[in-house]
Protein backbone atom coordinates (compact mmCIF):
# COMPACT_ATOMS: atom_id res chain seq x y z
CA UNK A 1 0.00 0.00 0.00
CA UNK A 2 2.48 2.28 0.93
CA UNK A 3 4.43 1.61 -2.77
CA UNK A 4 1.64 2.37 -4.37
CA UNK A 5 0.68 5.19 -3.01
CA UNK A 6 4.07 6.76 -3.21
CA UNK A 7 4.31 6.10 -6.77
CA UNK A 8 0.35 6.62 -7.71
CA UNK A 9 1.15 10.09 -5.91
CA UNK A 10 4.45 10.75 -8.03
CA UNK A 11 2.73 9.70 -11.27
CA UNK A 12 0.38 11.90 -10.62
CA UNK A 13 2.92 15.01 -9.59
CA UNK A 14 4.37 13.59 -13.50
CA UNK A 15 1.21 14.30 -14.97
CA UNK A 16 0.89 17.74 -13.68
CA UNK A 17 3.80 18.55 -14.68
CA UNK A 18 3.62 17.34 -18.24
CA UNK A 19 0.63 19.40 -18.33
CA UNK A 20 1.98 22.60 -18.91
CA UNK A 21 4.98 22.10 -21.44
CA UNK A 22 1.61 20.62 -23.72
CA UNK A 23 -0.46 23.67 -23.23
CA UNK A 24 2.15 26.51 -22.37
CA UNK A 25 2.24 28.13 -26.09
CA UNK A 26 -1.39 27.45 -27.06
CA UNK A 27 -1.87 29.12 -23.02
CA UNK A 28 0.30 31.97 -23.81
CA UNK A 29 -0.10 32.87 -27.10
CA UNK A 30 -3.97 32.87 -26.15
CA UNK A 31 -3.25 35.45 -22.72
CA UNK A 32 -0.65 37.50 -24.37
CA UNK A 33 -2.71 37.95 -28.08
CA UNK A 34 0.42 36.95 -29.88
CA UNK A 35 1.62 34.58 -32.33
CA UNK A 36 5.58 34.46 -32.31
CA UNK A 37 7.22 33.29 -29.74
CA UNK A 38 10.06 35.61 -27.70
CA UNK A 39 6.76 36.96 -25.27
CA UNK A 40 5.77 33.19 -24.89
CA UNK A 41 9.53 32.21 -24.01
CA UNK A 42 9.54 34.43 -21.82
CA UNK A 43 6.62 33.92 -19.82
CA UNK A 44 7.66 30.37 -19.68
CA UNK A 45 10.91 31.18 -18.18
CA UNK A 46 8.76 33.36 -15.94
CA UNK A 47 6.08 30.58 -15.08
CA UNK A 48 8.64 28.05 -14.98
CA UNK A 49 11.02 29.76 -12.28
CA UNK A 50 7.30 30.61 -10.31
CA UNK A 51 6.66 26.60 -10.36
CA UNK A 52 9.91 25.49 -9.24
CA UNK A 53 10.11 27.93 -6.71
CA UNK A 54 7.25 27.14 -5.06
CA UNK A 55 8.44 23.20 -5.47
CA UNK A 56 11.40 24.50 -3.60
CA UNK A 57 9.54 25.95 -0.79
CA UNK A 58 6.85 23.17 -0.49
CA UNK A 59 9.54 20.76 -0.51
CA UNK A 60 10.72 22.49 2.81
CA UNK A 61 7.41 23.40 4.52
CA UNK A 62 5.45 19.54 3.76
CA UNK A 63 9.00 17.83 4.61
CA UNK A 64 9.08 19.60 8.28
CA UNK A 65 5.46 18.67 8.37
CA UNK A 66 6.17 14.77 7.91
CA UNK A 67 8.75 14.76 10.46
CA UNK A 68 6.05 16.44 12.13
CA UNK A 69 2.87 14.73 12.22
CA UNK A 70 3.15 11.83 10.01
CA UNK A 71 4.59 11.09 6.41
CA UNK A 72 0.77 9.57 5.43
CA UNK A 73 -1.12 13.00 6.58
CA UNK A 74 1.30 15.07 5.02
CA UNK A 75 1.34 13.42 1.81
CA UNK A 76 -2.55 13.81 1.22
CA UNK A 77 -2.59 17.06 2.24
CA UNK A 78 0.65 17.66 -0.62
CA UNK A 79 -1.59 15.81 -3.45
CA UNK A 80 -4.79 17.69 -2.28
CA UNK A 81 -2.53 21.22 -3.06
CA UNK A 82 -1.47 20.66 -6.05
CA UNK A 83 -4.65 19.14 -7.92
CA UNK A 84 -6.69 21.47 -6.79
CA UNK A 85 -4.40 24.48 -8.33
CA UNK A 86 -4.04 22.94 -11.78
CA UNK A 87 -7.75 22.82 -11.89
CA UNK A 88 -7.75 26.05 -11.31
CA UNK A 89 -5.25 27.20 -14.06
CA UNK A 90 -8.36 26.85 -16.49
CA UNK A 91 -9.35 30.03 -14.58
CA UNK A 92 -6.43 32.40 -15.65
CA UNK A 93 -7.46 35.71 -17.34
CA UNK A 94 -3.86 36.88 -17.56
CA UNK A 95 -0.23 35.41 -17.68
CA UNK A 96 0.68 36.47 -14.01
CA UNK A 97 -2.40 34.86 -12.73
CA UNK A 98 -1.37 31.32 -14.72
CA UNK A 99 1.96 31.39 -12.81
CA UNK A 100 0.34 32.12 -9.71
CA UNK A 101 -1.49 29.25 -9.69
CA UNK A 102 1.23 27.59 -10.80
CA UNK A 103 3.16 28.72 -7.64
CA UNK A 104 0.60 27.12 -5.33
CA UNK A 105 0.45 24.09 -7.85
CA UNK A 106 3.88 23.37 -7.00
CA UNK A 107 3.39 23.77 -2.88
CA UNK A 108 2.16 20.65 -3.39
CA UNK A 109 4.04 18.85 -6.04
CA UNK A 110 7.43 19.31 -3.92
CA UNK A 111 6.19 18.36 -0.93
CA UNK A 112 4.76 15.02 -2.35
CA UNK A 113 8.74 13.78 -3.62
CA UNK A 114 10.04 13.90 -0.34
CA UNK A 115 7.03 12.17 1.69
CA UNK A 116 6.89 9.63 -0.65
CA UNK A 117 10.27 8.69 -0.86
CA UNK A 118 10.81 8.68 3.11
CA UNK A 119 7.80 6.99 3.46
CA UNK A 120 8.66 3.82 1.01
CA UNK A 121 12.77 4.28 1.72
CA UNK A 122 11.18 3.67 5.88
CA UNK A 123 9.06 0.48 4.89
CA UNK A 124 10.95 -1.48 2.44
CA UNK A 125 13.93 -3.59 3.44
CA UNK A 126 17.48 -2.30 2.51
CA UNK A 127 18.42 -4.79 0.20
CA UNK A 128 15.31 -3.42 -2.02
CA UNK A 129 16.60 0.52 -2.02
CA UNK A 130 17.73 0.26 -5.83
CA UNK A 131 15.08 -0.98 -7.23
CA UNK A 132 12.81 1.16 -5.43
CA UNK A 133 14.19 4.09 -6.43
CA UNK A 134 13.75 3.54 -10.03
CA UNK A 135 10.17 2.60 -9.28
CA UNK A 136 9.50 6.38 -7.55
CA UNK A 137 11.88 8.09 -9.84
CA UNK A 138 9.92 6.39 -13.23
CA UNK A 139 6.71 7.55 -11.55
CA UNK A 140 6.53 11.06 -12.36
CA UNK A 141 8.00 9.95 -16.00
CA UNK A 142 5.12 7.60 -16.29
CA UNK A 143 2.68 10.70 -15.74
CA UNK A 144 4.76 12.51 -18.22
CA UNK A 145 4.15 9.87 -20.73
CA UNK A 146 0.11 9.82 -20.06
CA UNK A 147 -0.59 13.23 -20.34
CA UNK A 148 1.74 13.61 -23.80
CA UNK A 149 -0.09 10.17 -25.02
CA UNK A 150 -3.69 12.35 -24.11
CA UNK A 151 -2.15 15.28 -26.30
CA UNK A 152 -1.73 13.06 -29.12
CA UNK A 153 -5.34 12.32 -29.20
CA UNK A 154 -6.79 15.75 -27.87
CA UNK A 155 -5.44 18.66 -30.55
CA UNK A 156 -4.46 21.34 -27.13
CA UNK A 157 -4.92 24.67 -28.82
CA UNK A 158 -5.70 28.35 -27.90
CA UNK A 159 -9.24 27.13 -27.33
CA UNK A 160 -9.06 24.12 -25.77
CA UNK A 161 -6.15 24.50 -23.17
CA UNK A 162 -8.13 25.27 -20.48
CA UNK A 163 -10.36 22.13 -20.07
CA UNK A 164 -6.69 20.49 -20.41
CA UNK A 165 -5.92 22.39 -17.22
CA UNK A 166 -9.05 21.50 -15.31
CA UNK A 167 -9.01 17.39 -15.51
CA UNK A 168 -5.52 17.95 -13.81
CA UNK A 169 -7.85 18.23 -10.57
CA UNK A 170 -8.76 14.61 -10.98
CA UNK A 171 -5.69 12.97 -8.54
CA UNK A 172 -7.45 14.57 -5.80
CA UNK A 173 -9.29 11.39 -5.44
CA UNK A 174 -6.01 9.70 -4.37
CA UNK A 175 -6.20 11.17 -1.19
CA UNK A 176 -8.69 9.55 0.12
CA UNK A 177 -7.17 6.10 -0.61
CA UNK A 178 -4.15 7.03 0.89
CA UNK A 179 -6.15 8.28 4.40
CA UNK A 180 -8.21 4.80 4.00
CA UNK A 181 -5.14 1.91 3.43
CA UNK A 182 -2.07 3.14 3.55
CA UNK A 183 0.42 2.94 6.84
CA UNK A 184 2.39 4.87 8.86
CA UNK A 185 5.91 5.04 9.28
CA UNK A 186 7.45 2.79 11.71
CA UNK A 187 10.49 4.24 11.58
CA UNK A 188 9.22 7.64 12.00
CA UNK A 189 7.00 6.50 14.66
CA UNK A 190 9.95 5.29 16.61
CA UNK A 191 12.02 8.30 15.96
CA UNK A 192 9.34 10.62 17.53
CA UNK A 193 9.64 8.66 20.75
CA UNK A 194 13.63 9.14 21.02
CA UNK A 195 13.25 12.60 19.95
CA UNK A 196 14.35 15.70 22.06
CA UNK A 197 12.01 17.78 23.43
CA UNK A 198 11.24 21.34 21.08
CA UNK A 199 13.96 19.24 18.92
CA UNK A 200 13.23 20.96 15.34
CA UNK A 201 14.36 19.57 11.85
CA UNK A 202 15.72 22.77 10.26
CA UNK A 203 17.63 23.38 13.36
CA UNK A 204 19.50 20.20 13.30
CA UNK A 205 20.01 20.31 8.94
CA UNK A 206 21.44 23.91 9.82
CA UNK A 207 23.69 23.43 13.14
CA UNK A 208 24.98 19.68 12.79
CA UNK A 209 27.84 20.88 11.07
CA UNK A 210 28.31 17.51 9.19
CA UNK A 211 24.74 17.36 8.15
CA UNK A 212 24.64 21.15 7.14
CA UNK A 213 27.55 19.97 4.73
CA UNK A 214 25.69 16.84 3.27
CA UNK A 215 22.79 19.53 2.91
CA UNK A 216 24.62 21.89 1.10
CA UNK A 217 26.30 18.62 -1.17
CA UNK A 218 22.58 17.56 -2.12
CA UNK A 219 21.86 20.75 -3.14
CA UNK A 220 23.98 21.20 -5.29
CA UNK A 221 23.70 18.22 -6.80
CA UNK A 222 19.61 18.57 -7.47
CA UNK A 223 20.59 22.00 -8.92
CA UNK A 224 22.61 20.25 -11.55
CA UNK A 225 19.75 17.90 -12.59
CA UNK A 226 16.72 19.97 -11.98
CA UNK A 227 18.70 23.36 -14.46
CA UNK A 228 19.55 20.73 -17.24
CA UNK A 229 15.87 19.78 -16.67
CA UNK A 230 13.80 22.77 -16.29
CA UNK A 231 16.22 24.80 -18.22
CA UNK A 232 16.44 23.08 -21.55
CA UNK A 233 14.87 19.72 -21.71
CA UNK A 234 11.20 20.37 -20.53
CA UNK A 235 11.51 23.18 -23.33
CA UNK A 236 11.84 20.20 -25.91
CA UNK A 237 7.69 20.53 -26.81
CA UNK A 238 7.57 24.00 -27.16
CA UNK A 239 10.93 23.70 -29.75
CA UNK A 240 9.03 20.90 -31.58
CA UNK A 241 6.39 23.14 -32.20
CA UNK A 242 8.46 25.78 -33.36
CA UNK A 243 9.90 23.48 -35.94
CA UNK A 244 7.29 22.41 -37.81
CA UNK A 245 5.15 26.48 -37.33
CA UNK A 246 2.60 24.27 -35.51
CA UNK A 247 1.34 22.63 -38.63
CA UNK A 248 2.00 19.20 -36.74
CA UNK A 249 -0.30 19.25 -33.45
CA UNK A 250 0.71 16.02 -32.23
CA UNK A 251 4.64 17.17 -32.54
CA UNK A 252 4.72 18.48 -29.31
CA UNK A 253 3.03 15.40 -27.43
CA UNK A 254 5.65 12.79 -29.68
CA UNK A 255 8.55 14.71 -28.41
CA UNK A 256 7.08 14.55 -24.84
CA UNK A 257 6.30 10.91 -25.03
CA UNK A 258 9.73 9.99 -26.47
CA UNK A 259 11.43 12.19 -23.96
CA UNK A 260 9.08 10.63 -20.82
CA UNK A 261 9.68 6.81 -22.16
CA UNK A 262 13.40 7.47 -22.09
CA UNK A 263 13.45 8.91 -18.94
CA UNK A 264 11.10 6.08 -17.03
CA UNK A 265 13.91 3.80 -18.65
CA UNK A 266 16.92 6.54 -17.32
CA UNK A 267 14.97 6.43 -13.71
CA UNK A 268 15.59 2.61 -13.64
CA UNK A 269 19.41 3.07 -15.10
CA UNK A 270 20.42 5.58 -12.88
CA UNK A 271 20.32 3.66 -9.67
CA UNK A 272 21.00 0.21 -11.16
CA UNK A 273 24.50 2.21 -11.82
CA UNK A 274 24.10 3.72 -8.26
CA UNK A 275 23.68 -0.05 -6.99
CA UNK A 276 26.84 -1.76 -9.29
CA UNK A 277 29.18 0.92 -9.25
CA UNK A 278 28.35 3.27 -6.09
CA UNK A 279 26.23 5.95 -5.75
CA UNK A 280 29.04 8.77 -6.78
CA UNK A 281 30.60 6.62 -9.85
CA UNK A 282 26.98 6.69 -10.88
CA UNK A 283 26.31 10.34 -10.90
CA UNK A 284 29.58 10.81 -12.73
CA UNK A 285 28.85 8.79 -15.62
CA UNK A 286 24.93 10.46 -15.57
CA UNK A 287 26.66 14.22 -15.90
CA UNK A 288 28.84 13.14 -18.90
CA UNK A 289 26.23 10.95 -20.79
CA UNK A 290 24.13 14.15 -20.30
CA UNK A 291 26.74 16.91 -21.22
CA UNK A 292 27.37 14.64 -24.66
CA UNK A 293 23.79 14.00 -25.56
CA UNK A 294 22.19 17.26 -24.72
CA UNK A 295 25.21 19.14 -26.68
CA UNK A 296 24.58 16.86 -29.47
CA UNK A 297 20.76 17.48 -29.74
CA UNK A 298 21.14 21.51 -29.00
CA UNK A 299 24.16 22.16 -31.39
CA UNK A 300 23.56 19.28 -34.60
CA UNK A 301 20.00 19.35 -35.05
CA UNK A 302 17.64 22.02 -36.76
CA UNK A 303 14.28 20.05 -37.96
CA UNK A 304 12.18 17.97 -36.85
CA UNK A 305 13.22 14.77 -38.35
CA UNK A 306 13.69 10.89 -36.93
CA UNK A 307 17.26 12.20 -35.82
CA UNK A 308 15.60 14.60 -33.40
CA UNK A 309 13.10 12.31 -32.19
CA UNK A 310 16.37 9.47 -31.41
CA UNK A 311 17.94 12.28 -29.35
CA UNK A 312 15.42 13.07 -27.55
CA UNK A 313 14.60 9.57 -26.59
CA UNK A 314 18.45 9.74 -25.35
CA UNK A 315 18.46 13.14 -23.70
CA UNK A 316 15.46 12.14 -22.01
CA UNK A 317 16.74 9.01 -20.22
CA UNK A 318 20.12 10.18 -19.17
CA UNK A 319 18.56 13.67 -17.95
CA UNK A 320 15.93 12.09 -16.15
CA UNK A 321 18.22 9.55 -14.78
CA UNK A 322 18.69 12.03 -12.38
CA UNK A 323 15.85 11.40 -10.40
CA UNK A 324 16.05 7.19 -9.71
CA UNK A 325 19.66 8.33 -8.24
CA UNK A 326 18.33 10.61 -6.03
CA UNK A 327 15.29 8.47 -4.06
CA UNK A 328 18.52 5.82 -3.89
CA UNK A 329 20.98 8.55 -2.27
CA UNK A 330 19.07 11.36 -0.37
CA UNK A 331 17.48 8.99 2.40
CA UNK A 332 21.11 7.65 2.90
CA UNK A 333 22.18 11.03 4.09
CA UNK A 334 19.49 11.51 6.62
CA UNK A 335 18.66 10.14 10.08
CA UNK A 336 15.39 8.87 10.13
CA UNK A 337 13.77 12.42 12.30
CA UNK A 338 15.17 14.85 9.84
CA UNK A 339 14.86 12.44 6.79
CA UNK A 340 11.92 14.45 5.21
CA UNK A 341 12.62 17.86 5.88
CA UNK A 342 16.46 16.92 4.73
CA UNK A 343 15.64 15.40 1.41
CA UNK A 344 12.49 17.98 0.87
CA UNK A 345 15.52 20.54 1.46
CA UNK A 346 18.30 19.27 -0.66
CA UNK A 347 16.15 18.31 -3.39
CA UNK A 348 13.35 21.40 -3.56
CA UNK A 349 15.90 24.12 -2.59
CA UNK A 350 18.14 22.62 -5.77
CA UNK A 351 14.51 24.00 -7.45
CA UNK A 352 15.04 27.81 -6.18
CA UNK A 353 18.40 27.29 -8.34
CA UNK A 354 16.97 25.49 -11.38
CA UNK A 355 14.79 28.50 -11.34
CA UNK A 356 17.41 30.71 -12.16
CA UNK A 357 17.96 28.68 -15.29
CA UNK A 358 14.71 28.55 -16.08
CA UNK A 359 14.86 32.30 -16.19
CA UNK A 360 17.69 32.41 -17.72
CA UNK A 361 16.57 29.85 -20.11
CA UNK A 362 13.76 32.36 -21.46
CA UNK A 363 16.00 35.19 -21.20
CA UNK A 364 18.23 33.54 -23.60
CA UNK A 365 15.45 32.05 -26.04
CA UNK A 366 14.59 35.85 -26.21
CA UNK A 367 18.45 36.90 -27.06
CA UNK A 368 18.82 34.57 -29.30
CA UNK A 369 15.59 35.55 -31.85
CA UNK A 370 13.61 32.67 -30.24
CA UNK A 371 15.84 29.67 -30.60
CA UNK A 372 15.59 26.98 -28.04
CA UNK A 373 18.25 24.88 -29.66
CA UNK A 374 20.89 28.14 -28.93
CA UNK A 375 19.43 28.18 -25.77
CA UNK A 376 19.33 24.84 -24.46
CA UNK A 377 22.86 24.88 -25.65
CA UNK A 378 23.88 27.37 -23.30
CA UNK A 379 22.06 26.04 -20.24
CA UNK A 380 23.30 22.47 -20.70
CA UNK A 381 27.06 23.45 -19.63
CA UNK A 382 25.65 23.11 -16.29
CA UNK A 383 26.41 19.44 -16.40
CA UNK A 384 30.22 20.17 -16.14
CA UNK A 385 29.77 21.28 -12.77
CA UNK A 386 28.74 18.00 -11.39
CA UNK A 387 31.67 15.97 -12.66
CA UNK A 388 33.89 17.68 -10.04
CA UNK A 389 31.36 18.44 -7.35
CA UNK A 390 30.15 14.41 -6.94
CA UNK A 391 33.89 13.32 -5.30
CA UNK A 392 33.04 15.77 -2.73
CA UNK A 393 30.15 13.53 -1.06
CA UNK A 394 30.20 10.50 1.01
CA UNK A 395 29.63 7.27 -0.82
CA UNK A 396 27.46 5.46 0.69
CA UNK A 397 26.95 2.13 -1.29
CA UNK A 398 26.16 -0.88 1.26
CA UNK A 399 25.66 1.10 4.09
CA UNK A 400 22.17 0.63 6.31
CA UNK A 401 20.14 4.01 6.38
CA UNK A 402 21.04 5.84 9.50
CA UNK A 403 18.93 6.43 12.05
Amino acid sequence: MVLIAAFLGWMFDGLEMGVFPLVARPALQDLLKVTGDADVGKWMGYITALFLIGAACGGIVFGWLGDRIGRVRSMSLSILTYSIFTGVCAFAAEPWQLGAFRFVAALGMGGEWSLGVALVMECWPENRRPLLAGVIGAAANVGFVLIAVVGVFVKITSASWRWVMIAGAAPALLTFFIQIFVPESERWKASMQKKSPGEEPLHVLLYDWPLFVKTALAVAFASIALIGTWGSVQWLPLWADQMTGGKVPTAKAITQILSGVGAIAGCFLGPWIGGRMGRRPAFFILCLASLILCGTLFRTVSAYSPVFLLLVFFAGGFTAAFYGWFPLFLPELFPTRVRATGQGLSYNFGRILAAVGALGQGQLVAHYGGSYAQAGAVITLIYVAGLFLIWLAPETKGKPLPE
